[in-house]
């Protein structure tokens, strides 16, 4: 399905009756890229929760397109086109690499696991080998490309980059730049490397104790290490 707009109004959520993120509202347009920045513990990873529908909402509205979600299952969000990569990654440890990934197939058929191999040949090599034998590089990339397989037409992302090192980050990037570039996906990004962050999105949005605190163009905080350090708390070298 082709990349999706995604509106947000008003979010509240959290766990239970303990709200965690309050009145956040933002857009992104078909086949752009949003990177949503702050220090660890403000929300976001509860913000990219309750969009999959995995907290509970307390108030609020989400859209994509023209299409209200905002009391839809989390299966009916994975059918009508949202996909997300969790920062524990949520791979099965027992399955193989390829029974993983035919998990991700949403009906497609089985022939189009080439796909994820042509995304990462190092899973066509670890193809029999269970999802406990993999690295944690590795894992990422079978948690990214699971997900791709179904098409989503927004796609979310909690920290792909945690942990792991440095050229696998280049690769992992290095994909999501070609998607971006395709079009074809919209893309929220949760992420702690700052500079691959802003390089990559179109927007940013900053978290602080569950709101937005600043929003805008990647370009303005590049230019402003101060800004940077200020919000995020790391500045740009």
């Amino acid at each position: 399905m082709p990349a999706a707009p995604l509106e947000i109004n008003g979010l509240c959520a959290g766990y239970g009756p303990t709200l965690i993120i309050e009145d956040i509202s933002f857009s992104v347009k078909a086949g752009d890229r949003l990177a949503v920045l702050g220090r660890n513990g403000m929300g976001k990873t509860t913000l990219l929760a309750t969009l999959m529908g995995l907290s509970t909402r307390h108030d609020g509205q989400i859209k994509i397109g023209e299409q209200d979600i905002t009391d839809r299952r989390t299966s009916t969000r994975a059918d009508l086109g949202i996909g997300y990569v969790p920062q524990t990654r949520d791979i099965f440890a027992s399955l193989t690499v390829e029974e993983n990934l035919r998990t991700g197939l949403k009906g497609r058929p089985v022939a189009a696991l080439h796909e994820a191999y042509e995304m990462f040949p190092r899973l066509r090599e670890r193809r029999r080998n269970y999802g406990m034998q993999l690295s944690g590089g590795e894992q990422q990339m079978l948690s990214m490309a699971r997900t791709l397989l179904g098409k989503p037409s927004i796609l979310l992302l909690d920290e792909p980059l945690e942990g792991l090192a440095p050229v696998i980050c280049d690769e992992l990037m290095a994909l999501l730049v070609q998607l971006a570039a395709s079009k074809e996906v919209t893309i929220i990004l949760v992420e702690q490397q700052i500079e691959r962050a802003l390089d990559f999105a179109d927007s940013v949005m900053v978290m602080e104790r569950g709101r937005t605190s600043w929003a805008g163009r990647p370009e303005v905080l590049i230019a402003d290490r101060a800004l940077v350090d200020r919000l995020v708390g790391v500045g740009i070298h």
